[in-house]
């Protein structure tokens, strides 16, 4: 049932878009008796998320050191470089820019896994590598920003915002997660209680992109040219993450499954961990988090593609 719930889980996040977006623009009174709740769902959407993420296997990760130095190569340098390097000289709004930004440096660590596995990838790789990425990622986020932002101007209007909402809705889930998972150790209801909480991730996250929708997009102008200015962005990403995949996988001979991996790795970026990130911005900043959102849609329609297209022509079996 976990998983046919995540093998459809595109479609349950595009009905609850359509349906917040029908509800901002039909009831703007009930969209914004909405918003009080959204930062508590997204706190147990990250808690509930960062619970599946083996945090204590850190170590495991670096055991095959071979797909370890592929995944931060193109994970951490070769795709941030890129991309800032190619966003940063494209004439985009600072709102906008801001929001590709965040939402295309860091990797994912949560459907990841699960595209993997249906993509015939290696899921037991993509979940000992998971502790790795979160944790380069928190590190290597506010570097990318003062690196492609610079430390002044932008970069300072809104560094409080991003400090509150980076600790209060990153790092205390994480923390939380940490702590549960020691408990679950050794007391076998903490353990049932990390089983059940692996269901909530899928539903949460639509409950998430329904009152985002519904409080933050349906009001803002302009939405249809920002989505019209970042789809080829996004889409390009999809297709360069495909190419490096099969690039890296080749130079650092890589098995099928471990390549498919590293491939699927690079194509799904942590839009749900740079999204309170983006609500917590200032007034006039609200394109940031419809790029965010733009951005998953597409990922999870071009993981469709990617599951029939990398195990089938990309990366096919030896």
């Amino acid at each position: 049932m976990r998983e046919a719930l995540e093998r459809h889980q595109v479609w349950l996040y595009l009905a609850a878009l359509l349906v917040g977006l029908g509800l901002g623009l039909t009831r703007p009174a009930a969209a914004a008796s909405l918003e009080g709740g959204l930062w508590p769902l997204l706190g147990l959407l990250l808690y509930g998320t960062f619970t599946q993420v083996p945090l204590s296997r850190l170590g495991l990760a670096l055991k095959d050191w071979r797909f370890a130095t592929a995944l931060v190569l193109g994970n951490f340098l070769l795709m941030p470089l890129i991309v800032g390097s190619l966003v940063v000289a494209l004439p985009l709004a600072p709102a906008v820019k801001l929001g590709v930004l965040l939402v295309l440096l860091v990797p994912c660590t949560d459907w990841f896994i699960t595209f993997t596995h249906l993509g015939r990838g290696d899921a037991g790789r993509a979940i000992a590598a998971t502790p790795l990425l979160l944790a380069l990622q928190l590190v290597a986020l506010p570097a990318y920003l003062w690196l492609f932002l610079g430390t002044g101007g932008m970069a300072d209007s809104f560094g409080g915002p991003l400090l509150v909402a980076f600790s209060g809705l990153i790092l205390a889930p994480l923390v939380a997660a940490w702590l549960t998972q020691r408990l679950a150790r050794r007391d076998s209801k903490v353990r049932h209680l990390v089983q059940g909480l692996g269901w909530l991730p899928v539903p949460l996250l639509a409950a998430v992109l329904l009152v985002v929708a519904a409080t933050q997009v349906a009001g803002m102008e302009g939405v249809s040219g920002v989505l019209l200015q970042v789809l080829p962005l996004f889409v390009g990403y999809l297709a360069l993450a495909a190419l490096l995949g099969l690039t890296l996988g080749r130079l650092f001979g890589l098995s099928p499954p471990a390549a498919r991996t590293l491939t699927f790795s690079l194509g799904t970026r942590n839009s749900f961990v740079v999204l309170p990130i983006a609500l917590a911005l200032p007034q006039g900043w609200q394109a940031a988090v419809v790029v965010v959102v733009f951005q998953s849609l597409v990922e999870l329609f071009g993981m469709l593609a990617f599951l029939r297209f990398v195990p089938g022509r990309l990366i096919p079996d030896r």
